[in-house]
């Protein structure tokens, strides 16, 4: 793969795998970078590069700590490629993956998520922002999000072709209506619902964080925020309010109820509801401590 030029026949057949098997636009962005990556790294085409090759940039990219998403990532890109676009399947085995680190998400409270949304003086800004927090969703679906997705007389937010290609509905809540009135009222979005400076084009990812992290500035939040923040808590939220985890799991858009549960480690109310086993020993016969 020559990775100067966008159009080798390496490329473009790798390019057509992945589309052939219905792969998100974005996945098949960042396999074709990490790819084009691993060899830039070696000054020299991918297929002729082998097992050594591959664990010492494994190696490499550890070394520079970048996240171990990112080298997931490299590492799911470059098994694609070697099995299905130059048919040695052999070498999977000197491709392993990493464990992926188990992570619990930092959850902002509902006095810290009021502040976030009060932050922004720009009402786009404002409405983004209200709109992640209000639905859950991931900020690739915010920015793909188009007007005739929001239906007000069914109260209802379609997603369409969200991660793992999926379409789901979410509840359209009313106070999202009327923030949603008055940007709509304003700036009179066409297509998107959320525009880039190009109203024909989609918002960008890094537009949104930048509107995110902004916010959480001028709120003065202690806790780091990003997109994804507006998401979890979004999601410990519900389940404060009682709403099941499966219930969760539609509206989330989550794949495996394993994703969704991990909301229970960080929510209060669930944890306040398990009593510990001390609390049922006897009292009356309590150790004397004095020395």
């Amino acid at each position: 793969m020559n990775i100067t030029h966008p159009t080798t026949p390496l490329r473009q057949r790798m390019l057509e795998d992945l589309q052939l098997r219905n792969f998100s636009p974005s996945t098949i962005e960042s396999y074709i970078r990490a790819v084009a990556a691993f060899a830039k790294h070696f000054n020299t085409s991918p297929e002729k590069l082998g097992p050594e090759h591959i664990r010492q940039y494994q190696l490499h990219l550890v070394r520079r700590q970048v996240s171990w998403s990112l080298v997931i990532q490299v590492v799911s890109a470059l098994r694609f490629f070697y099995n299905v676009t130059i048919n040695q399947g052999w070498m999977i085995d000197y491709i392993p993956q990493p464990k992926r680190p188990q992570k619990l998400p930092t959850i902002l409270s509902q006095e810290e998520v009021a502040a976030l949304l009060r932050a922004p003086t720009h009402l786009k800004s404002r409405a983004i922002l209200t709109t992640l927090y209000a639905t859950g969703i991931r900020v690739s679906e915010l920015c793909n999000l188009q007007v005739q997705d929001v239906d007000s007389s069914r109260m209802v937010v379609s997603i369409r072709q969200g991660k793992g290609q999926q379409d789901r509905t979410i509840m359209l809540s009313p106070r999202l209506v009327d923030i949603l009135r008055q940007y709509w009222l304003r700036f009179k979005p066409q297509t998107y619902l959320f525009p880039g400076p190009d109203p024909t084009r989609a918002l960008t990812r890094n537009t949104v964080g930048s509107i995110c992290h902004t916010a959480g500035q001028n709120a003065k939040l202690t806790k780091a925020v990003h997109p994804h923040s507006l998401r979890h808590a979004f999601a410990s939220h519900l389940l404060e309010q009682g709403v099941d985890l499966r219930r969760l799991q539609l509206v989330l858009g989550h794949k495996h109820m394993r994703t969704t549960s991990r909301y229970l480690h960080v929510n209060p109310h669930a944890l306040h509801s398990i009593i510990s086993p001390l609390d049922h020993l006897p009292t009356d016969s309590e150790p004397d401590t004095q020395s």
